[in-house]
Order: C-alpha cells, then sequence, then structure tokens
C-alpha cells in the first residue's frame, strides 16, 4: 500500500482531472459538497481529505459532468487509506514537518532523480557520515530515520535511483579523513546497483548549468487518467517547496538533462570517486 500522502495526492489528482475535463472552476465543483473554492484546491492537492460520503457524492458527479467513467470504489479505497496516524511519532518526529512529504514520495517513486550540491544525498551516506554532522545527544533517532529510509535501496522491484553529485560533495570535509574514506567506499560499493545511477559533476565541467542548490524529481505511478504524479522538491535551510505545474517541471527536467550531460558517465564517475577516495588514505 502507498503512503496515506501519496494517496492523498492520487485522490486530488483524479478529482483536478474529472474538475478540468467537465470545465468546472474549483468554485463550482465545491458547490456540489458544500465546499468553498480554497477547501476544494486543499483536497485536490492532497493536503486534506474528504469523507466517503462526500467522495462519492463529488467523485460521481464531476464523473458524469466529464463524461468519463469512473471506478469510484477505487477513488474510495484510496480515500479510506488517505489517513494515517502516528507515522512522524518516535524516531521519525527528526524530519521537518516540510521534508516529510518528500520522504513519503520518495517512498513510493518509480523514478527519483537527486542533485546534491555540497553534501553526500540522505539516501547514499554512510552511519558514521550521518553521525559526524549530529550532536551526539540528537544522533541516534537521525540514524534510526536515516538507515529506515535507505531500505529503498534494497527492496524488492526498487525503483529507479538517479543522483548526479557535484565534485564539492565528494570534497567537502565530513568529520575526518577515515569518515570520508569510508563514505566514498560506501558510495562506491552502491554505485554498482543495477538501479542506481551516480554522476559525478566535476569543477572542470565548462558546459555545467548554474546550479548552486539541491532538488529532488519524483515520478510516482498512478492509474488516473492524468498519469503519474509528478513533483519537484527544493529545501532550503528552514523551508520545503513543492511544484508539480507543468512550467516547473519542464524547466527542472532540462535542467536535470543539462546537468547529466555535463557531468561524467557513471563508469568515469565511479574511477573518480576512486581516485578522490584514495586522496584521504
Amino acid at each position: 500500500m502507498t503512503t496515506a500522502t501519496v494517496r492523498r495526492l492520487q485522490v486530488g489528482q483524479v478529482l483536478r482531472t474529472l474538475r478540468e475535463s467537465a470545465g468546472f472552476g474549483l468554485d463550482q465543483a465545491g458547490k456540489i459538497i458544500g465546499k468553498s473554492a480554497s477547501s476544494m484546491s486543499r483536497i485536490e492537492r492532497g493536503i486534506t481529505g474528504l469523507p466517503p460520503h462526500a467522495l462519492k457524492k463529488i467523485t460521481v458527479s464531476l464523473g458524469a459532468a466529464a463524461c468519463q467513467d469512473v471506478d469510484v470504489e477505487w477513488v474510495l479505497e484510496l480515500g479510506r487509506g488517505s489517513q494515517e496516524r502516528g507515522r512522524w511519532s518516535g524516531y521519525r518526529r527528526v524530519y521537518d514537518k516540510h521534508a516529510r512529504m518528500a520522504i513519503d514520495l520518495e517512498e513510493d517513486s518509480s523514478v527519483v532523480k537527486t542533485y546534491c550540491h555540497e553534501r553526500i544525498p540522505d539516501l547514499l551516506q554512510d552511519e558514521n557520515y550521518v553521525r559526524a554532522q549530529l550532536p551526539e545527544e540528537t544522533a541516534d533517532d537521525i540514524v534510526e530515520a536515516l538507515l529506515e529510509r535507505q531500505w529503498i535501496l534494497t527492496k524488492t522491484d526498487p525503483a529507479e535511483l538517479n543522483f548526479v553529485l557535484s565534485e564539492s560533495s565528494l570534497r567537502r570535509m565530513v568529520g575526518d579523513r577515515e569518515v570520508m574514506r569510508a563514505q566514498l567506499a560506501h558510495l562506491a560499493r552502491i554505485m554498482l546497483f543495477d538501479h542506481v545511477q551516480v554522476q559525478v559533476l566535476p569543477f572542470r565541467a565548462r558546459t555545467a548549468p548554474r546550479a548552486s542548490y539541491d532538488f529532488q524529481l519524483f515520478r510516482i505511478p498512478s492509474p488516473a487518467p492524468a498519469g503519474p504524479l509528478q513533483f519537484v522538491y527544493r529545501e532550503s535551510y528552514t523551508d520545503g517547496h513543492y511544484l508539480d505545474e507543468r512550467p516547473h517541471l519542464d524547466a527542472y527536467a532540462d535542467l536535470w538533462r543539462r546537468l547529466t550531460a555535463a557531468a561524467l558517465g557513471p563508469v568515469e564517475s565511479r574511477e573518480f570517486l576512486l581516485r578522490v577516495a584514495g586522496e584521504y588514505l
């Protein structure tokens, strides 16, 4: 079963697709179930859900207005699975609220593309590298939460995971030389996984676009008529931004193509990484 977050997003995608096909605005769709346009916007963006009776009513009504056959029971099943309690308690409480949706998207995606400028990405970090960045009193919960996320590297039928790492992330000292050497050796092992592709963007890459910020691209399969869910996630020091409008998706897809074209190929990247690891001896 997908995460509650993704199920809410899928429900919202179905409703938005039906509403737009019917030629309804948010206010017109909202009147079907006594909701305002702002409330409908939150529902379509997966922020809030609907009780079963309201979800069934609006799905049937929009489907009829759009002249589309809709699997209402499937939509209701998504709605029933969209409520989850306690997921962010215990050691998972270490995640900032703005990052939690990205973690759920990561878990359910079929394709994840990650660009990191100054550090090794979370999914590729080993335990000592993580601990070297943290105060000792908070490290245990964060390490446990991060290692749990990394199960997607080895799960059955894993996602396609693509990374572009600036050379800065390999050379930025975290901990000591032993920590860095072990981290790069860990990364070199992961680079041998069939579903993982890591490319290094070296300092000498003259055609590299000006990407001085980290971002992720997520693609989540969905049987909805609108096709897969797609998001761009950009995280700042105190906030995170989720982009799903077509101009943003297209712009970041183009940026990703330019980054991968400027970076070393996967084989050359692993050879480059091993040379850098040797410098930490």
